[in-house]
């Protein structure tokens, strides 16, 4: 009788074909502003696999965050621990989960794989009660930060987070937050949104020793949604794929750049980024005079496109 069993499989050449896999602890956004929603635009957008779990759902559009629902605890584990014995993830990243209790949930996870880096991005909370704010802030600065390899985060609001008390006649550097942020165990801060003359934001990548990289763009005029969750994304999608911090904040800032540019206001409140801007077909002039050429749907040139 013949052996009919298929010969065993090569799993690790198979495996090294498969794009990076990012589990992502974060909430839904109806808007598609930020959260899961734009998670999974901007780590396809860069060539990542996203695993998402949900930490809870927004009340929102695209001007304001109304409310928010947070899912319990043993529903946000209970996520992370089914998909995390199936898959294995090359990094892991943090973004708004809720509550105390979820973050203690992340940390935990965190601790089971210690090998495994942490990207945790820190929105603007203002749009919640205070008390909530500072419960949510004082749990992720003990379960989370220790657990962290890149901070990222406004310059207002990491400032506002980690030096509440700061006195200097000058606004802190980048390299003032990072020391701050050090002081808890985090190696790399990545600081956006720091205001220089002449209508320029400069981004500055810093850990407690030096300044690792900064990379300066003009400011636009619109007021923008979800540009910091875009950046924690990209970023987070580039390391998982192996690229060198450096290497890579200077490509995830030069991605949200262009998404920037090309952002869109698909309602009555904020612009929102486009992180599919290198999927759009360019404009031709010719093409559109002869009704006989077919349309050209390639993309255009993009180093970040998987």
């Amino acid at each position: 009788m013949s052996d009919l069993t298929d010969p065993p499989s090569d799993e690790s050449a198979e495996s090294e074909l498969n794009p990076p896999c990012v589990l992502v602890f974060n909430a839904s956004d109806p808007s598609g502003a930020g959260g899961l929603g734009s998670d999974a635009l901007a780590m396809a957008s860069v060539g990542a696999h996203m695993l998402p779990v949900v930490t809870g759902a927004y009340a929102r559009d695209t001007a304001e965050i109304f409310d928010h629902f947070t899912f319990d605890e043993e529903a946000v584990a209970e996520q992370a621990r089914a998909i995390l014995e199936d898959v294995e993830v090359q990094l892991i990243k943090v973004g708004f989960v809720g509550s105390p209790e979820n973050l203690s949930t992340v940390a935990e996870t965190a601790t089971d794989y210690p090998e495994v880096p942490v990207v945790a991005y820190m929105p603007n909370l203002s749009w919640w009660e205070d008390t909530q704010i500072e419960a949510y802030l004082d749990a992720f600065r003990e379960l989370v930060l220790p657990q962290t390899t890149v901070l990222v985060g406004n310059h207002s609001t990491l400032w506002r987070w980690l030096l509440p008390d700061w006195a200097g006649e000058r606004p802190p550097t980048a390299r003032d937050i990072a020391k701050a942020a050090g002081e808890f165990g985090v190696p790399y801060t990545l600081v956006t949104g720091l205001v220089l003359p002449d209508q320029f934001i400069d981004n500055v990548l810093a850990s407690p020793q030096s300044v690792l990289a900064s990379e300066k763009y003009e400011r636009l005029d619109a007021v923008f949604a979800g540009a910091g969750d875009t950046l924690s994304a990209a970023l987070s999608a580039l390391l998982a794929s192996g690229t060198d911090l450096v290497a890579a904040t200077t490509e995830a800032l030069s991605y949200m750049d262009r998404c920037l540019d090309a952002g869109f206001r698909p309602g009555m409140g904020h612009v929102l980024p486009d992180r599919l801007f290198w999927a759009q077909p360019e404009d031709d002039e010719d093409n559109d005079n002869d009704p006989a050429s077919p349309t050209d749907f390639a993309l255009p040139p993009h180093d970040t496109r998987h």
